[in-house]
Order: structure tokens, then C-alpha cells, then sequence
């Protein structure tokens, strides 16, 4: 059985990309640091999964920011205020489309779908000049082939980029994005004739657009786009993957007849609609890459549950074209588990970080080829009982709280009016009061001194002070700029979420940040306490 990673974090287990890109930018550290660090990351991600058995190992899903922004750079649109004068674009365009530098703002930045993760929204209007700009998917495929790592190429597709840009400013407002399609075609065409030079045998598009609510024309344009590049892709086996939700019936209907197309991704977990799809019509001969092993979450898979969903699935489609899959990209999911040192044995039974679900997906491949390793798939188990059962996850009190609720616990006693009038008596607030959202700066010398208090290097009194001493601080500063309602400015908290979640049960907290160079959070919710 075949087994498949969508895409897997960049960051690195210890966050070397974002350290080396912050030395980067802040004039440390040389473009050549930069892409050392990430030629690292790149082949030690290469050969993990190697070396966990995974058979369709992805590779241009790195990126210095995202994936999108990486597209644009593909296929040379840069907006003209970068100065970019052709040629193969270089960091300096890169970062200032994402970034923006001293005399012209970055491009919009936008969420990836429902995710936390961000995208550089592309600037497109039909004076937009395409050109091959980007040799990355051709220059990562080789760099991993040199590894002895053969790869599959993965690129944005065409319909999904049109539809997740934007038109340029001052464009005609009748103006269609996918009227672009026949200009950026040509640059698919020729990276996709490199790769097949280069000895690539597969290639993945992302297209999950597909999964919204499309009508007619723009799911026609999908027919449009893969009819033409049908003849350039010809001597390749070519994988359209969804991901994120079910993919409406039309859509699938039109993605299943894709020309040229040998093989379909989905996401099996939060699109649970796309298995009654599948059960119902499936195109004979063609490859399923079914997406059970969850890709945005940080819990361990159920493996008894995901291995049912599948038995089922190599009935439909036969066992030589069934691909177990992660349902998305590992992108959105913490990296190693294995650096998480502070967290307990029970709770991190329950986790799988990025690295656990490769592992996890090829366990699954191994036990539908029927060498099933029975001792992982009793711990599993073990593991998924232990969560259910936990009281650190089922909190009585608070079930029996909840349960207790009436209609008017959701409502105030008293109107908005009423509660503006005690309001004002009490404050004599003036028709427009100034004031902040609650938080100031976080020094470095305010952070060494949380630092060390942690660390048992200070007192509690020498602690204490230090932070009352950072509040008169804001507080006279407030004063002295006349604002109204003053704050204290939050100096004994850590990152916002982590400080509320460590004074509440059913939270625990991860050493490493997420995956992600966009994702700020650093916690990981563990329960809702009312499961």
C-alpha cells in the first residue's frame, strides 16, 4: 500500500527558519546563512519521511513566506511599485512583496481559508506582463533527487491561484481574474516540461477552491485549464489534491473528469460528505489519495477508526490505487512532539505533531498491506480510551453547570441604556474617550526579569517590584498623554493566550511554537472541559 504527506511544516523542530529569517532581515546574517539553514531543513524533511516509508513525498512545499507568494514569484507578477526589472526574481523582490521595505508597502495579506496560516494576496490586472521568474519546484525537485530522494513536485494550481488573488488597483470592476487563465497557462507548461526533464513522474496542483461554493463558469474553468495543459502534462502522472471541507457534488463531478488527471486527494476528515461521493462514483482505474490522517489538529489519529474508513475505500477503488493521506498539509500542525519536554506522559499519548503523522500515515499503509504493527495499534487505542475517559478532559462540575443553564443566563438583566447611564455616572467619561486595548511593550528588560523569576534567579519581592514598578511607569505615561481610562499594561503576562489559558483547567502548554512563521499562538488547547 502507498502512502502520501500533502505537504509538511517549514519552520524546523526548533524554529531554525524563523530565527535565521529574523537574522536575515535584521542585516546579521547573509542571504547565503539564509538558504543554507533552509537547504537543511529541506533534506533532513526529505529524508524523515524517506526513511518512514512514505512513497509520495512532496517537495516545493517549502517556503520563505507561503506557498502563494511563491506562485507570484513563479510566474512573475510583481506589482510595479517593487521595481522588479525581469529576470529571475531574488530575495530582496520576494521580501519587499511580503514584507514591504522603506518606500513602498507590502502586498495584502489574507487567511489561508479557516486557517491560521496567511497568504500574499496576488495583485492581477490585464496589463500584468507573465514570465518564468521562479525556477524553485524544478531547483527543489533536483536538490532532492541528489539527496536519492525521488519527489513529487507541488504547485498552486492555475484555477485555484486566479480565484485567491485579487484585481489590481484601478482595474475595471467587470474585470474576470480567470481571464488570466490562457496568459499563466504557458508557464505552467514549460515548469511542468522541466520536471519531466529533470525525471519527475509525478505532479501534485493544490486546487482547493474547489471546495467552495463555485458556480458554473468558474468550475468550467477548470475543465478549460487542465484540457489545455492535458498535452504537457502527457508522460506524467498527474494529482489534484482538495482539502479543508467536502467538495460539492458538482465540483466533484468536474474535478473526476479532469483530462490527464490520474489522481484525486480529499480531505477525509472534515469532509465526511466527499466519502458518500466517493462510495457513490468513483472514475475506474484512477488513484485515491484519501486524506484520514488529520492535518490541522494536534491529536493523536484515531488509528482503529481510520483504518475502517479505508477497508471500505479499497473496496470501491482496489487496493492498488487506495493512497493513505494526510487530510491537508502537516503545514498547520506543530513539528516534533519529541521536543516537547515538559509536558507528561498522559498528554503527550494523546498528541501527534507533524513528524508522529507521517509516522502514522505509513502505519496505516503497512496495516492495509497486512503488516499491521498490533503493539502501535494497542497503544492507539490505549491512548484514544485514556482521552475520553481523562478527567483532565471530562470535568463533571462543569458539565453538570452547563447542563444548567437557562435561556436567561444569555441575556443582561438590564438594557444597554440603563448600563450606559451606571456607566457614565461612575466614570464622566467625555463623548469620545481615549484610551488602549490593555497591553504595552514587552521590554527585553521586562522579559530578563520574568525570565529569571522563572528561573529562580530572583526573589518573589525583587519580582513583585520590578513589575509594579514597569505599571507606575505606563500608568504616568498615560496620564501624562491625557488619556481617559487608563491600564496597567499587562507587564507580569507572558504571550496573551498562554497567560489565560495557565489560569484555567484543560489547557497545556507546548515548549515550541507552531509550525508556522505566521502562527503566534503557542498553546495547545487540549479539551473544552465539557466533552
Amino acid at each position: 500500500m502507498a502512502s502520501q504527506i500533502v505537504g509538511y511544516p517549514r519552520m524546523g523542530p526548533k524554529r531554525e527558519l524563523k530565527f535565521a529569517l529574523e537574522s536575515f532581515w535584521d542585516g546579521k546574517s547573509s542571504a547565503e546563512d539564509l538558504q543554507k539553514v533552509a537547504a537543511d531543513l529541506r533534506s533532513s524533511i526529505w529524508k524523515q519521511m524517506a526513511d518512514a516509508g512514505i512513497k509520495f513525498i512532496p517537495s516545493n512545499t517549502f517556503a520563505y513566506y507561503d506557498q502563494v507568494l511563491d506562485t507570484t514569484v513563479m510566474l512573475g507578477a510583481v506589482p510595479p511599485r517593487y521595481g522588479w526589472k525581469g529576470g529571475e526574481i531574488g530575495l530582496d523582490v520576494y521580501f519587499s512583496m511580503a514584507r514591504g521595505n522603506a518606500s513602498v508597502p507590502a502586498m495584502e495579506m489574507t487567511k489561508w481559508f479557516d486557517t491560521n496560516y496567511h497568504y500574499i494576496v496576488p495583485e492581477l490586472g490585464p496589463d500584468v506582463k507573465f514570465s518564468y521568474a521562479s525556477h524553485k519546484a524544478v531547483n527543489e525537485y533536483k536538490e532532492a533527487k541528489a539527496l536519492g530522494v525521488n519527489t513529487v513536485p507541488v504547485l498552486v494550481g492555475p484555477v485555484s491561484y486566479l480565484l485567491l488573488s485579487k484585481p489590481a488597483k484601478g482595474v475595471d470592476k467587470d474585470f474576470s481574474l480567470l481571464s488570466l487563465l490562457g496568459k499563466i497557462l504557458p508557464i505552467y507548461k514549460e515548469v511542468v516540461s522541466e520536471l519531466k526533464a529533470a525525471g519527475a513522474s509525478w505532479i501534485q496542483f493544490d486546487e482547493p477552491t474547489l471546495v467552495m461554493d463555485l458556480d458554473s463558469h468558474k468550475l468550467q474553468a477548470f475543465t478549460e485549464a487542465y484540457a489545455q495543459l492535458e498535452s504537457s502534462l502527457s508522460g506524467l502522472n498527474v494529482l489534484i489534491e482538495t482539502y479543508f471541507a467536502d467538495i460539492p457534488a458538482e465540483a466533484y463531478k468536474v474535478l473526476t473528469s479532469l483530462k490527464g488527471v490520474i489522481g484525486f486527494g480529499f480531505d477525509l476528515v472534515r469532509g465526511t460528505k466527499t466519502l458518500d461521493l466517493i462510495k457513490g462514483a468513483f472514475p475506474k482505474g484512477k488513484y485515491l489519495f484519501a486524506g484520514v490522517v488529520d492535518g490541522r489538529n494536534i491529536w493523536a489519529n484515531d488509528l482503529a477508526a481510520s483504518l475502517s474508513t479505508l477497508n471500505a475505500l479499497e473496496g470501491i477503488v482496489g487496493k492498488d490505487k487506495l493512497v493513505v493521506s494526510t487530510s491537508c498539509s502537516l503545514l498547520h500542525t506543530a513539528v516534533d512532539l519529541v521536543n516537547e519536554t515538559k509536558l507528561d506522559k498522559e498528554i503527550k499519548s494523546w498528541l501527534a505533531f507533524a513528524a508522529q503523522k507521517v509516522v502514522e500515515v505509513n502505519m496505516l499503509a503497512k496495516a492495509l498491506a497486512g503488516q499491521k504493527d498490533e503493539a502501535f495499534f494497542t497503544a492507539n487505542a490505549a491512548a484514544q480510551a485514556s482521552r475520553r475517559s481523562s478527567p483532565r478532559v471530562t470535568n463533571q462540575a462543569v458539565q453538570k453547570a452547563a447542563a444548567a443553564l437557562k435561556g436567561s443566563d444569555h441575556s443582561r438583566a438590564t438594557n444597554v441604556s440603563a448600563r450606559l447611564d451606571a456607566q457614565q455616572k461612575k466614570l464622566n467619561l467625555p463623548i469620545l474617550p481615549t484610551t488602549t486595548t490593555g497591553s504595552f511593550p514587552q521590554t527585553v528588560e521586562l522579559r530578563r526579569v520574568r525570565r529569571e523569576y522563572k528561573a529562580k534567579k530572583i526573589s518573589e519581592d525583587e519580582y513583585v517590584k520590578a513589575i509594579k514598578e514597569e505599571i507606575n511607569k505606563v500608568v504616568e505615561l498615560q496620564e501624562e498623554l491625557d488619556i481617559d481610562v487608563l491600564v496597567h499594561g499587562e507587564p507580569e503576562r507572558n504571550d496573551m493566550v498562554e497567560y489565560f489559558g495557565e489560569q484555567l483547567s484543560g489547557f497545556a502548554f507546548t515548549v515550541m511554537v507552531g509550525s508556522s512563521l505566521m502562527a503566534l499562538a503557542v498553546s495547545n488547547l487540549l479539551s473544552s472541559m465539557v466533552m
